[in-house]
């Protein structure tokens, strides 16, 4: 249900769209229609890397090779459908093939990079299925930073199909780690064939992993699984495979990944219909990999909110629920050059009471005198809305909170798995940006490129973040696994009495990890930081969205050195775990000329890593300077480069 009513099921690709689609396929120039067995290959613009298309009357098989390696062996591709136990896919016909090339960039209205090449190779092949009568395509496209494989359903019998899930697998080398986590949980390094069964409370069980899943090759590279432009569709779970060692299988949810709501196993989709992307990033070495990750937003559907000016990147802090709360963290806003304040769940009642209104904030609070003092001082207001309240009021919200002056939402607690779930949380953030209202989208959701379809979904959660006080070792890995796909709300703090790290591990996080809305100070009062401590300058001058990135070391959970630049200035974050180590890094990034770097170092390390303080120092540098960072345990140094 959607605001009352029940929502329409649409398709991805339906009237005039569809025509305009399937009047492409096949203008493309043709490729030669290979004997059964034989693949058809795309290769990536580079040439570094060919996807394999295989047809056999057993079924549909797909293989990536990378610089000469097999890093994904011959693995199987086909669509479930509900009451059938072979494949879409199984004795297939194929009727022709063809290959089409695009060189374009895509300009995002923020992000990793300023201009993203989204340059790529196509194989669409078109198939048969006369046993179901099932006409179908199987696109295959071919990027310098991965792979990426859909289906689209086209005719039929009848006007849709009910689906069951997928046979898709990837079929890995020999003593090749996955990374997988669950629900939030720490990632465990585990062979394809031995991810840990969920003990939390979660809906789907079994030996399953969120996406990304990040997977080291024995050949040094590392590969990241994923899914982009998921819409109308279930979301898409790694699992382990029966019998099958080395195998990752394409599992689609059944019910909400945090429980509630109906199961379903089975979903319907009307005809014409594009499925979700399966992504395959893809990096020489971890390294490698951080730079390619923006792949997931590359293959989101395009902009559907037209005019992106109104949406103001920044960093955020969440306050008290008084008006005195809100006034002194607006101070504080300005103080520490933050673009927003926020206000948490119990700003208009208890979140989980039916009774609650989401347009009358508490006795306490008078929200628009806060909105109103921030707007004069150039900082935006952001609220919590349950889910709940949101069913309830959803027209009232979007009508009311831009008269108020409510920048965006910060939306608790969504159930993200059924394709009806899904279909819920789509049309609630399209009908927020159409009411010019960001979303920071709360619980255990995962990225599929929708930051590109619906631009003011800034950020997410669905990561372990500081709520929690994680490990040095996972801090580390997100860098690796989570944020590849998209932009992550880790909640990070300071000087809290929980945290595992150094302060240096603390500042680097706001170089390492990309999220273009990013809470500072999570736990903290505004007293605590309204006159120091002096190193918090690199936050003050931190921005959130960048012109350019680099990944300059690591490797998954055991240390990470990025930089990235927003205008003329760079900002490098590096962070290691628990173990202490040296990382040396060139400055070749950096443009011609002399540079100031401004240090911000582990100190001499403390037992306890909350101890060890920062030291700052100030030094002159160039492109053809050598840096070695001393990273206490747990420790971590923020360096930025100012023109000098």
């Amino acid at each position: 249900m959607f605001n009352g009513q029940p929502i329409r099921r649409r398709s991805v690709l339906h009237g005039a769209a569809a025509a305009a689609f399937l009047g492409t396929v096949g203008a493309s120039r043709a490729a030669a229609t290979n004997a059964s067995g034989q693949p058809h290959v795309v290769q990536s613009p580079d040439h570094r890397l060919l996807l394999k298309l295989f047809h056999t009357p057993a079924g549909l098989y797909w293989s990536i090779v990378h610089d000469g390696f097999e890093v994904v062996r011959r693995s199987d591709l086909g669509l479930l459908l509900a009451g059938d136990t072979e494949p879409l896919g199984a004795g297939v016909s194929l009727l022709g093939s063809s290959l089409a090339e695009s060189r374009n960039s895509y300009r995002p209205p923020y992000g990793r990079f300023a201009d993203l090449d989204e340059s790529h190779n196509e194989l669409t092949s078109r198939f048969y299925d006369s046993a179901r009568r099932v006409e179908f395509l199987v696109q295959a496209r071919a990027y310098n930073q991965g792979a990426a494989l859909r289906f689209v359903l086209l005719r039929a019998p009848a006007p849709a199909l009910e689906l069951r899930g997928e046979s898709t697998t990837v079929v890995l080398q020999s003593g090749s780690l996955v990374w997988a986590s669950r629900d939030e949980s720490d990632y465990t390094r585990v062979p394809a064939h031995s991810i840990p069964v969920s003990t939390n409370q979660v809906s789907d069980v079994g030996p399953l992993a969120d996406t990304p899943v990040t997977i080291e090759v024995p050949t040094g590279h590392r590969l990241s699984l994923a899914e982009s432009a998921r819409e109308h569709y279930p979301r898409m779970l790694a699992s382990s495979v029966d019998g099958q060692t080395d195998t990752l299988g394409v599992h689609l949810a059944t019910s909400a990944q945090r429980g509630g709501g109906p199961t379903d196993t089975t979903f319907a989709v009307e005809l014409p219909f594009i499925t979700p992307w399966r992504t395959l990033t893809i990096g020489a070495d971890a390294s490698a990999l951080v730079d390619n990750g923006d792949l997931v937003t590359l293959l989101g559907r395009e902009n559907i909110l037209g005019d992106t000016s109104w949406i103001r990147p920044g960093k955020a802090y969440r306050t008290g629920l008084t008006t005195a709360a809100g006034i002194q963290a607006v101070d504080l806003a300005v103080v520490r050059n933050l673009q927003y304040v926020h206000f948490d769940a119990g700003w208009y009642g208890p979140e989980f009471n039916n009774s609650s209104d989401a347009t009358r904030p508490i006795d306490a609070l008078d929200l628009r005198q806060v909105i109103d003092y921030g707007r004069q001082r150039d900082v935006g207001v952001t609220v919590y809305v349950n889910r709940l309240a949101a069913e309830r009021q959803l027209d009232e919200i979007t009508e009311l909170y831009p008269e108020w002056g409510v920048a965006g939402i910060k939306f608790g607690f969504l159930r993200e798995g059924t394709q009806e779930e899904n279909d819920w949380t789509f049309e609630a953030i399209r009908r927020f940006g159409e009411a010019h209202l960001l979303v920071n989208a709360h619980d255990n959701l995962r990225p599929a490129g929708l930051e590109r379809t619906l631009p003011n979904y800034i950020t997410m959660e669905g990561v372990r973040g500081n709520e929690h006080f994680p490990t040095p070792r996972h801090n580390v890995a997100l860098a690796h696994t989570r944020n590849l796909s998209g932009p992550m709300d880790y909640t990070i703090c300071y000087k809290q009495s929980r945290l595992q790290t150094t302060s240096a591990h603390q500042l680097a996080m706001g170089a390492v990890y990309y999220s273009a809305l990013s809470w500072l100070y999570w736990y903290a009062s505004p007293t605590q930081f309204l006159t120091g401590p002096s190193e918090l300058s690199w936050f003050d001058a931190m921005p959130t969205t960048w012109d350019e990135s680099r990944a300059l070391s690591g490797d998954v959970g055991e240390h990470v050195a990025i930089a990235r630049r927003h205008g003329h200035t760079w900002f490098l974050g590096a962070m290691t775990n628990e173990s202490p180590r040296q990382v040396h890094l060139d400055l070749s990034f950096l443009k011609e000329g002399r540079w100031t770097a401004h240090r911000y170092a582990d100190g001499t390390a403390s037992t306890d890593p909350r101890a060890t303080p920062v030291v700052q120092s100030i030094e002159a540098v160039d492109s053809s300077s050598a840096l070695a960072l001393d990273l206490a345990p747990a420790g971590g140094q923020a360096i930025r480069f100012e023109p000098a």
